[in-house]
């Protein structure tokens, strides 16, 4: 029942990084970089954006960097697979974690930048990955700080 459960990681993952690299990859043929189209008017747009950075933008330039993360992120999970609670929250957010990471990874690999196209206006632009990368982190937070 272990292994079974744990297949939550990869059946996650492989969706979430699927989705992630297929809404970029409309994004990217279908609208020119800074293109903007509105979904709900002065709320909520597809903005077409290319991150050199970290979330914000913060850090640009240094790309090896988020890399590097993104492998020790990868080699972290694999290193502590057996310590993993087998507890569904668990596994769900650090399928999240990871498919954030690795849906990133690719873009840098790639592109050498992040695609991001989410645009409420109010907060920098965002994509798939970064949204569950967030998620993730954050239910981990909660349920290790509750431990």
């Amino acid at each position: 029942m272990v292994k079974k459960n744990k297949s939550i990681i990869f059946l996650t993952t492989i969706l979430i990084v699927l989705l992630d690299q297929a809404s970029k990859l409309i994004v990217k043929n279908y609208l020119k970089l800074k293109e903007s189209v509105s979904v709900i008017r002065g709320v909520f747009h597809i903005t077409y954006s290319q991150n050199y950075g970290a979330s914000f933008g913060l850090l640009e330039g240094y790309t090896w960097l988020f890399i590097l993360f993104s492998f020790i992120v990868i080699g972290a999970v694999v290193y502590y697979w057996n310590r993993i609670p087998n507890e569904k929250f668990v596994l769900w957010m650090i399928a999240f974690v990871l498919a954030g990471a690795i849906g990133n990874l690719i873009d840098r690999l790639v592109y050498g930048y992040v695609i991001d196209f989410f645009d409420f206006r109010i907060w920098p632009i965002f994509n798939v990955a970064d949204l569950v990368l967030t998620i993730g982190c954050i239910g981990l937070i909660i349920y290790f700080w509750k431990k």
